[in-house]
């Protein structure tokens, strides 16, 4: 990926090169020259897929490297790569996410692009939405060329403040209730709300705080129902779980993101995704431990409202921001809620940014067949059925399917599980 701009070297012609024949040939016998069968069938070679044809007419038939530079990488994802951009007129500095082609394997991941850039391009602009500005197409990559948030993610910036309160977490959860009702309003279902898809515009006090990431968001319309179980597990709604749901799950999503901000961990978890999937079914949330006893009455309230396991009893986005507690958020408490709060956060942060460092770990050593036959073997490599992998079985496991992965890798991939499992204690 990067600079699309094809580097043709003037060298390269045929009238430039040395004619190596006639080097090769002296003192050599001749042999005779093979001329083409005419008879022989031509075998075309594959065109390359076209991704956004028809989507948009933001679509750029020109190449990205005539318009922007492409700098540092910021961010990696399983399709894709986000790299810093910078408009070569304006000098503008904005976030370029390079979709690679190769990884596109279904019509499924394709419809998936042209869906995510359809939805960016439909909602109209909102200072708590990340803009779309534009998009183009090579044969390798699709680029998504969009505003750049430089401010950090939600959690990171609320751990690295001193003063954390029940008032710091009422603006929050109003701004994401906002981009819900938002979303709602115009057709679009989120689908995969959670913190790390939240970021700062930039480092100011006040900056607004934007959703940056549409990849699983899908249209919808009245009554819909939807059976496709996406979006991050602990995140999940009971009714995803059941494979039959409308955008409701999108406050349910909300109604998690505003628990840990209060008290710092998820209401549902679980050392197993299985685990976390029973513990959301169960719907038991506990208001006990700290710092439940010193969070006002309205705040729980609302929280009870959001994660109502019934969908139709549920509130919406809007009733959600209709709510005493926001409706009174500049007169929320403000005092702490508590250092055992902001170390929560902290942990639950480096617990998501080791996870993703063992995505880039994967999406750089290993091949994406290899990816899907672990994938495939990883329950065969849990050798003593106790639901967990240890470091040896998954050692063994990826040399069974032939990965070069070093043992830095492999332990590595090993710490993720150890940060989820102490996580589970706090």
């Amino acid at each position: 990926m990067g600079n699309c701009n094809a580097c043709v070297r003037p060298d390269d012609s045929p009238e430039s090169k040395p004619n190596r024949s006639e080097h090769s040939q002296r003192g050599k016998k001749k042999t005779r020259e093979r001329k083409p069968n005419p008879y022989a069938e031509k075998v075309p070679s594959p065109a390359p897929i076209r991704v956004l044809k028809d989507v948009i007419p933001l679509s750029h038939r020109t190449r990205i490297g005539d318009k922007y530079i492409l700098g540092r990488e910021l961010g990696r994802g399983e399709f894709g790569i986000t790299y810093l951009c910078t408009d070569r007129e304006t000098r503008e500095a904005l976030a370029c996410k390079s979709i690679s082609k190769r990884k596109l394997r279904t019509a499924v991941d394709i419809e998936d692009v042209r869906r995510e850039v359809a939805i960016m391009s439909t909602l109209p602009e909102h200072p708590n939405i990340v803009k779309l500005k534009a998009t183009y197409e090579d044969n390798e990559n699709v680029h998504l060329v969009m505003e750049l948030c430089e401010g950090g993610e939600l959690f990171d910036r609320i751990v690295a403040r001193g003063h954390y309160t029940e008032r710091a977490a009422a603006n929050v959860a109003k701004t994401i209730a906002e981009v819900v009702r938002m979303c709602h309003e115009n057709g679009v279902m989120h689908r995969d709300l959670k913190p790390e898809n939240f970021l700062f515009a930039n480092k100011k006090e006040h900056a607004p705080l934007k959703a940056i990431d549409f990849g699983l968001s899908v249209f919808f319309k009245p009554g819909e129902r939807f059976s496709e179980i996406v979006g991050s597990p602990y995140y999940m709604a009971p009714e995803v779980l059941k494979r039959n749901y409308g955008p409701e799950v999108d406050v349910w999503s909300a109604g998690v993101i505003l628990y840990i901000l209060l008290c710092g961990v998820p209401p549902f978890w679980a050392e197993t995704e299985q685990g976390v999937a029973l513990a959301i079914l169960r719907g038991v949330i506990d208001f006990k431990r700290e710092p439940w006893p010193q969070v006002s009455e309205s705040a729980k309230s609302l929280v009870r409202q959001m994660l109502e396991p019934d969908p139709k009893k549920r509130l919406t986005a809007q009733q959600v921001l209709e709510h005493s507690w926001l409706q009174n958020a500049k007169k929320a408490p403000n005092v702490p809620l508590g250092d055992i709060v902001r170390t929560r956060l902290k942990q639950f942060s480096v617990m998501n940014r080791f996870k993703k460092k063992a995505l880039r770990v994967i999406a750089e050593h290993l091949s994406v067949e290899e990816v899907e036959v672990i994938r495939d073997m990883f329950t065969l490599m849990d050798t003593d059925n106790d639901g967990k992998v240890s470091y040896e079985e998954l050692k063994a496991g990826l040399r069974k399917v032939g990965s070069q992965l070093a043992e830095p890798e492999i332990k590595m991939l090993m710490e993720v599980v150890w940060v989820n499992s102490c996580l589970h204690r706090i």
